[in-house]
């Protein structure tokens, strides 16, 4: 598909990325699956690595979930030995989370898994194609995300 159509009118965003997302899913789903994870668990799993101590709520801002329904996530890693959490002594209704080391360990291997199967569609492009896209899609996420461009 070319990046403009034969009119010179090229498609929305939406209708390009929303396509890739769900093949990206669906292509993630089977590698989850085989680590016993959820696509909720581990998007837990991997926001601890970027913030190793969250309140509940703050963690289901920060993954866009709603925080009720986020508890039998915490639930079912907490229960599977994945993630601690304990109350914060600053504030006894809050809870404070962070990964164990067999948590960081499977966040770690389905990571690399899933990368790996991400780097078979990037490995299409040409090298410099496939930075220049990295670089742009990280900084519109940054913008989406109301932080600054690097």
């Amino acid at each position: 598909m070319n990046a403009v159509a034969g009119d010179g009118v090229r498609p929305d965003l939406a209708a390009l990325v929303v396509p890739l997302g769900r093949a990206l899913m669906a292509a993630e789903q089977p590698v989850l699956a085989e680590h016993g994870l959820t696509m909720w668990g581990y998007a837990v799993l991997s926001h601890l690595d970027e913030r190793p101590l969250r309140t509940q709520t703050a963690l289901a801002e920060a993954i866009h979930a709603d925080k009720t329904r986020i508890i039998a996530v915490l639930d079912d890693l907490e229960s599977r030995g994945l993630l601690n959490r304990r109350p914060d002594p600053q504030d006894r209704r809050a809870r404070l989370l962070s990964l164990t080391p067999e948590g960081r360990r499977l966040r770690d291997a389905v990571r690399a898994a899933v990368q790996n199967g991400e780097e078979r569609l990037l490995g299409r492009l040409p090298v410099a194609d496939r930075e220049a896209f990295l670089r742009s899609l990280i900084t519109l996420y940054e913008i989406s995300q109301g932080r600054p461009a690097r």
